[in-house]
């Protein structure tokens, strides 16, 4: 070829090269850059990223003269295997900068009509978790905290928690709750020999092994180690899935599910810091490993025992011959210490249907070795040892399949724990190192668990698979029971070592535990929708949890739950309550006083609460306020004067001046200020004697005097410095209380309103570096809105007010010691407690009735309480779950429940619950008079405890069931018979029929999951009957396939049956079908409508957009998604824009492009929607506004606002009982701060478990459009430096920035 030719062909593909690049920079979204946008970030298949240049002039894209090749985006996760040159336009909008964005454009807000035209601005999410999911997935115990106090720390899957059980109360506390922004795929726990405290040890999909520790001085966990073996992601060949440590603590084994191990040797420096080897490796390829431990050998070297299966020659054989004949191997890797190095030390063969090992204690205190657990029994295996083998029990039951195996699936020592959640007993019997015998017996049901962990001092904890997790207390060992034991003596093993031999126990009620705790879960999550059914303050969400016969729909109200002590009746109405010590040393308090409005009520607590007259307080008038003064008295301050009241019963008296009455008080145990009628203030303290003494300064505010509040005194001071006073000149002023500057103004705040109560409060530092504590001054005022205000300690100035709205009436404070820590409760319409947990202030209401007073109680059975007034009634409360935003009221189902819809006209819920292999109340009956017993004969066993008898496959039990919310009862049942199973329900009223509401139920017969096979599918016809209380069958119409989604639309019924879109009629005897489209690709999951516009959500492929032709009487799909996605949940933002989650955990917004809805709206015959398919679906496409990933399977979503008149946003429920939001941002300066702080925090605080942050949620596509809210409130956990490093970095103070993150989270609830 010559040169002219060569130069040709070079023009000719740099032509076709230039052309590419013009149609891969139209396929961009968000291409249009502000004029400060000084990157674009772009990629070239895992090729060097390029910076792009951006003309601010033009806003055209300038590539480098260098570059002669350039793919600007990141082509998705679910389209990276497309190579066709026509699927290249399945891009989305590049990764954001990590460049901090500026903008000195003005301000637009969502009004603005260019803001939704401008791609970057229509749609940007914050997201904010307001329930932390509460599935547990690992549970280790220890002495995290370096005292003799046993500890829990679980794992709920991207989060870590500390959880510490009261062995006194037998109630267990969450302590610190962080989050890793990664999954935990495995967690030990283990202690350097000699140490006293322990450490923890995650495996997760970071590709690294991370090692934590507690640090209980700042209630924190701090990394100590990180190493990096591998990539990230939750890969086969990437360790992580499984640890095992050393029980001496001297090495930890990480194992991947295929081939590769890694042991790491753990030990300590000089200065006695923990210190981690180099990894050695223990790989084996073509192994798939099924379990490790660390097997308990004293101080030998250490071994690690593996279950394994080789797939080498199953691998090479087609006919399938050698997998049928290869074996699954109990395998010991052995650390030598000296050498350095792991090796393979003993082999032998195990059964195929082993699935866990549980390490046998040795050295000193056992024999050493594995029990091996297998389908239907467990074998004890070691070196030289002989293999003993014992049959696990089975649960006596007549309807017992006997074909369906049991499995051990978590143990701890010497319990176990089946699938079914039966608890058996291991015992040994031992001859110095030679074990003779293993027996097993029966020894309590629980819940079915993920982990146990039994306490030292006779507590046992059980992370439940799916619902709340319990805690009890070890009554009795099982020794005196009734209960079989089966010995392995008694039992011969077949020559392949298997053991073919059943034996049975008559499970009973729960004998040797006692249940003393339970943690609430959620999981599984099913459904929930935000409803107001009830007509409260606040809207509720209205939740489906749990699986089986211990599911329950939940009633979820904002606010703390309360447990109520006592409660009673007073004569009349009180005006007002406090409670006092006797002396300043007492630990508890002595007396409650209650004040009426013209006497004075004294009750001594004790055993019980008693009156009493002898306290030298005065009976006969109103009480304004009681402190404890000094070491020994006792202080009473009524409207004519102050009773002093000394140990010795010796009373003093100060009298107000003539005509003149007390009217406010403000005291600490050394410190008294009263205000007089006219705004006249008067001090006085306690003189060493322990007299009070009044000062010779008195002050004339400018006005009456409505509220009055003293600085806290803290331990080891006699002064304070502040007062704060509140006039009813809508003023609050702060005062000094110096010797030398006594009642001197210092400075003041207007407000919006009279104030009506203050309360000044130390917490833990939130803003000054240079502090402990934090003063912050609360002011309630008239008109219902709460302000807290930060009182600087050297100045007396006032700064950062944060506002509040509480309710309608006036706010009254009152200072509380909750956690451990001061706190505020707040009584408006209803009660609000203002307290400060792991670093951030929470202000969250009180799930009770409305309350006229309060003031904290201490006692020895209630050590962190409240008494208060409500109506004519003394009530006293305490607070244990703090931190959770949600209070629940349960309400039992009988089967899992799948989806419940509202009748609005009655205002009842109608959920559908089903259950696979599971037989029927119906069903049951018939195959025990089959069987030849009688029902009567049965003693039937909960099956809140039990579970119900499980069936063979193919084998439905299900549901429809009525609740109503007023009562939080269920009103109404009908259980569906011939192996129906229900897995759609909709609400409707035919246009036929329209003063009538009906309830199609989409059922199937005989339904099989895999392979998936059923008889007929059919739609059941309700009609409300009893106000809506109960059912009434109309007619059930058979289908070709399961009805997965029914949908209300235009006064009929829209179907989607299998792939098949439909619509039917109310007919006499069945519906009558009008319209069908049977272009969907797979099967519909979900269907909403706006108008004729209908959302699909195919189960593998999206949403899809569709309209109703009604001239044609078709149904025309004429959009869809660019990318294939899972879809699980659904829901229309507005007539353009769909919310969906899909199976692998990521959130996502589509919108129809507005120019084309215009199109498709005014297309009145459908021409526009029937076009050419594009990339093999409809002939228009999406545009993809946000993707993020939650991290767990969303369940539901729903728009909607907590606050009356708020923002309107996106909730949804996820799998494992999360909550969380998505609040989109109104100003593009909102955007840009976020991002920005967003990018600090990933480089200033880097997660636990040593997971990219933005990785992870860009975990399958790229975060496009969302902000992680969580990580920003990250930022009070920073240091008081890191904080103002960030804060100078975004031209703020930190106090600015901790206040925009608080506002965020006030807008939602």
């Amino acid at each position: 070829m010559d040169g002219g030719q060569q130069q040709q062909q070079q023009q000719r593909l740099g032509v076709k090269q230039q052309q590419w690049r013009r149609q891969q920079r139209k396929a961009v979204e968000g291409v249009k850059a502000d004029a400060d946008t000084t990157t674009i970030r772009g990629s070239k298949r895992r090729k060097p990223v390029e910076d792009v240049k951006v003309d601010t002039s033009t806003t055209k894209v300038q590539e480098p003269e260098s570059r002669k090749l350039v793919e600007e985006v990141k082509v998705s996760a679910d389209t990276a295997l497309v190579r066709d040159p026509e699927r290249r336009r399945l891009v989305e909008e590049p990764e954001r900068s990590s460049t901090p964005v500026r903008s000195n454009k003005r301000r637009r807000t969502r009004s603005d009509p260019t803001f939704r035209d401008d791609p970057s601005l229509a749609m940007f999410l914050y997201n904010l978790t307001l329930q932390a999911p509460n599935a547990i997935n690992q549970a280790i115990l220890g002495n995290f905290s370096g005292t003799r106090q046993q500890e829990l720390i679980v794992s709920h899957v991207s989060r870590i928690e500390l959880l510490r059980p009261d062995t006194t109360t037998g109630k267990v506390h969450s302590i610190l709750s962080h989050d890793v922004f990664g999954v935990i795929r495995s967690l030990a726990a283990f202690r350097l020999t000699g140490a006293s405290k322990d450490y923890i040890v995650i495996g997760s999909d970071s590709g690294r092994i991370v090692i934590l520790e507690y640090n209980p001085a700042k209630n924190v966990f701090e990394k100590v180690h990180q190493e990096t073996f591998g990539k990230s992601g939750c890969r086969r060949i990437v360790p992580g899935q499984y640890l095992a440590v050393d029980p001496k603590g001297r090495a930890v084994m990480i194992g991947s599910m295929e081939k590769q191990k890694l042991v790491y040797i753990l030990n300590r420096d000089i200065a006695a810091r923990l210190t981690i080897g180099s990894p050695l490796e223990a790989h084996k390829s073509h192994t798939i490993v099924q379990y490790c431990t660390g097997v308990d050998v004293g101080f030998e070297n250490p071994i690690f025992a593996c279950l394994e299966v080789d797939y080498t020659e199953a691998d090479q054989d087609p006919t399938g011959e050698a997998f049928k004949e290869s074996e699954k191997m109990l395998t010991y890797y052995e650390l030598d210490l000296g050498l350095n190095h792991v090796v393979r030390k003993w082999s032998e063969a195990v059964d195929r249907r082993s699935n866990m090992l549980l390490a046998v204690p040795g050295g000193t205190d056992g024999p050493s070795g594995v029990l091996v657990c297998s389908e239907n029994y467990v074998t004890y295996k070691h070196i030289g040892a002989a293999t003993l083998t014992v049959p696990i029990p089975r649960r006596k039951d007549p309807l017992e399949n006997k074909e369906r195996g049991v499995l051990i699936v978590s143990g701890v020592v010497h319990k176990m724990k089946s699938e079914e959640g039966d608890l058996y007993k291991v015992t040994f019997d031992c001859t110095g190192e030679t074990v003779n015998e293993i027996k097993i017996k029966y020894f309590d049901t629980v819940s079915v668990a993920v982990g146990l962990c039994i306490l030292k001092l006779g507590f046992l904890f059980v992370a439940s698979e799916f619902g709340n997790h319990q805690f009890y207390q070890i009554g009795k060992l099982g020794d005196d029971d009734d209960s079989p034991e089966y010995s392995s003596n008694d039992f011969m093993t077949k020559d392949d070592g298997t053991l073919d031999v059943t034996v049975y126990f008559k499970p009973r009620p729960l004998e040797n535990l006692l249940l003393v705790d339970e943690l609430t879960s959620m999981s599984p999550l099913t459904d929930a929708k935000v409803l107001n059914l009830t007509d409260e303050d606040t809207p509720q969400i209205y939740a489906l949890c749990g699986r089986g016969p211990r599911s329950t729909m939940r009633i979820l109200r904002h606010g703390l739950e309360v447990t109520e002590m006592a409660v009673s009746p007073l004569p009349a109405n009180p005006t007002a309550v406090w409670t006092t010590r006797l002396t300043a040393d007492d630990l508890y308090d002595q007396y409650i006083i209650v004040s009426f409005s013209n006497a004075t009520l004294v009750l001594s607590i004790g055993e019980t609460v008693e009156e009493v007259t002898d306290t030298g307080f005065l009976a006969s008038t109103p009480t304004i306020a009681v402190q404890q003064l000094g070491q020994d008295a006792l202080l009473q301050i009524y409207p004519q004067g102050i009773r002093h009241i000394r140990a010795n019963r010796q009373v003093t008296e100060w009298r107000a001046p003539g005509g003149r009455q007390i009217v406010r008080a403000a005291t600490n145990s050394q410190q008294v200020v009263i205000a007089l009628t006219g705004g006249e203030l008067v001090y006085f303290e306690v003189d060493e004697s322990g007299n009070l003494s009044e000062s010779n300064v008195r002050r004339e505010m400018s006005g009456n005097v409505t509220c009055l509040s003293i600085q806290p005194l803290p331990v080891g001071r006699r002064r304070v410095r502040f007062l704060a006073v509140g006039c009813d000149d809508n003023t609050v002023r702060i005062l000094s209380l110096d010797a030398s500057s006594t009642l001197e103004p210092l400075s003041m705040q207007a407000l919006s309103a009279v104030p009506e109560s203050l309360v000044m409060i130390d917490m833990p530092d939130q803003i000054s570096a240079g502090s402990l504590t934090t003063l912050y001054l609360n002011i309630g005022l008239q008109n219902g809105v709460l302000l807290r205000t930060v009182l600087e300690q050297n100045t007396g100035q006032l700064s950062d007010t944060r506002t509040r709205f509480l309710g309608a009436r006036s706010v009254k404070l009152f200072e509380l010691n909750m956690a451990g820590n001061p706190a505020v409760l707040a009584l408006s319409s209803r009660p609000w407690l203002s307290y400060q947990m792991q670093s951030r202030i929470h202000l969250n209401p009180l799930s009770y009735e409305a309350l006229e007073f309060a003031a904290s109680f201490t006692s020895e059975q209630c050590p962190e309480g409240v008494v208060a007034i409500a109506g004519n009634a003394l009530k006293i409360f305490t607070i244990e779950r703090f931190g959770q935003v949600f209070n629940e009221t349960p309400i039992p189902l009988t089967y899992t429940p799948r989806r419940f819809v509202v009748n609005p006209v009655h205002k009842s819920i109608a959920i559908i619950e089903s259950d696979y292999q599971t037989y029927s109340s119906s069903e049951k009956k018939k195959k025990l008079k089959e069987l030849g017993f009688e029902a009567e004969e049965e003693e039937e066993l909960d099956p809140v405890v039990f579970g119900h008898s499980r069936s063979t496959p193919g084998k439905w039990a299900s549901l429809i069931r009525i609740i109503n919310p007023a009562t939080a009862e269920t009103a109404f049942t009908l259980e569906l018979e011939q192996n129906e199973a229900a897995f759609s329900v909709a609400i409707l009223n035919f246009a036929v029929e329209a003063g009538e509401m009906f309830l199609a139920v989409g059922t199937a017969a005989d339904v099989t999951l895999a392979p998936k096979s059923l008889s007929s599918g059919f739609i059941h016809i309700y009609k409300f009957i009893n106000d809506g209380m109960g059912l009434e069958l109309v007619h059930k119409t058979p289908v070709d396939e399961v009805p997965h989604a029914l949908l209300h639309f235009q006064g009929r019924l829209l179907a989607g049956v299998g792939k098949t879109l439909r619509i039917y009629d109310l007919g006499k005897r069945k519906l009558l079908r009008k319209c069908e489209n049977r272009s969907l690709p797979n099967c519909i999951v979900t269907l909403h409508n706006q108008g004729g516009r209908i959302v699909i959500g195919d189960v593998q492929e999206s949403v899809h957009y569709a309209s109703y032709v009604a001239a044609d009487n078709k149904l025309v799909v004429f959009a869809d998604d660019k990318a294939p996605r899972w879809i699980s949940c659904s829901a229309m933002i507005d007539y353009d824009t769909v919310a969906a989650g899909d199976k692998f955990g990521n959130f996502f917004v589509n919108r129809l492009p507005q120019k084309l809805s215009q199109e498709i709206d005014e297309d009145e015959a459908g021409s526009k929607s029937v076009g050419k398919g594009y990339l093999h679906g409809a002939a228009h496409k999406l545009d993809l506004m946000a993707h993020y990933h939650v991290g767990d399977i969303l369940t539901s979503l729903a728009k909607t606002s907590f606050v009356a008149g708020g923002r309107e946003m996106i909730l949804y429920t996820s799998f494992m009982g999360g909550i969380g939001i998505f609040i989109p941002f109104q100003t593009k300066e909102d955007i840009d701060f976020f991002q920005t702080l967003e990018m600090h925090m990933r480089n200033e605080m880097p997660p636990l478990a040593g997971r990219d942050h933005l990785s992870y949620r860009g975990y399958h596509v790229p975060v496009k459009g969302t902000v992680d809210g969580d990580m920003c409130e990250q930022y009070n956990l920073l240091s008081g430096v890191k904080k103002s490093q960030i804060a100078e970095e975004l031209d703020r103070t930190p106090a600015e920035i901790q206040k925009k993150i608080e506002d965020m989270r006030i807008r939602a609830i």
